[in-house]
């Protein structure tokens, strides 16, 4: 387990900006050094901020978006093009406006007759996830460069709520998930055991509702009550947030705001 570390921005653009200049140096640096970068998606406000963010940078075309590898922490399990699935808005956010190479794109199962269900949908993207995976990275899924986490106000990351059978999941890569406390209900999620593959995961909160998780998590809760204190990657752990965000930390935990 990497010890985390925390990032205050001033405010919510500024974070999401600095996050996108984050990521892009993350990805030029992979493909330098291995010819390909791999990145998994989070939705939500934070995750589209970021996006967003990404489309408007100048640098943005130090990036070869060919060589990129994008994958999902979760998604909606509604009808392909359905606007409340993160594809949908990751694709209008940034995607469609990249040269991405279409086979690199692994979008989760779409609710429209493919698969029966939700847990259906997981099995297929847990083989997706296998088949991917090489012998160098030790396991079931790829070894991520960076995973992208939004922090809900309950605590939850990806469709891992607080005291759902997901979070408990520590065999299956991906889960479908039931009675999520927050529409849609049903969706599909990377599992913890799949997140603490990524060898950076970086999650995001901003805003005074999120101060509450962020503290809760940071605290040393347990991973069942607050799903996204166990969310950590093998070589860093990174917790990029607003003051809103931070507002309810101690003051040693992290550096004075960036401006």
């Amino acid at each position: 387990m990497t010890t985390p570390q925390v990032v205050v921005h001033r405010d919510k653009e500024l974070m999401a900006q600095a996050a996108a200049a984050r990521l892009i140096t993350k990805i030029v640096d992979a493909q330098a050094a291995r010819g390909s970068a791999s990145v998994v998606l989070t939705g939500g406000r934070n995750g589209n901020g970021l996006l967003a963010a990404l489309a408007a940078a100048p640098a943005r075309d130090a990036v070869d978006w060919s060589r990129l590898d994008l994958w999902w922490g979760d998604e909606r399990f509604l009808p392909e093009g359905d606007p409340e699935r993160n594809a949908t808005q990751a694709r209008e956010a940034l995607l469609d406006a990249v040269d991405l190479d279409p086979a690199r794109v692994h979008y989760m199962p779409a609710a429209d007759g493919t698969h029966d269900d939700a847990d259906a949908a997981a099995e297929a993207y847990a083989a997706e996830l296998a088949a991917a995976a090489r012998p160098e990275d030790h396991g079931p899924v790829p070894a991520f460069d960076v995973l992208l986490l939004g922090v809900g106000p309950d605590t939850h990351v990806a469709s891992l709520f607080p005291e759902l059978p997901g979070v408990r999941e520590t065999e299956r890569t991906v889960v479908g998930v039931h009675g999520a406390p927050k529409p849609p209900p049903t969706r599909v999620s990377l599992t913890l055991p799949a997140i603490r593959a990524a060898r950076e995961v970086w999650l995001l909160a901003a805003g005074e509702d999120k101060a509450g998780a962020v503290a809760v998590a940071l605290s040393g809760a347990g991973e069942v009550q607050a799903p996204a204190a166990g969310a950590y990657g093998r070589s860093r752990t990174l917790w990029l947030l607003d003051q809103a965000a931070a507002a309810r930390l101690p003051r040693d935990l992290y550096p004075p705001a960036s401006p």
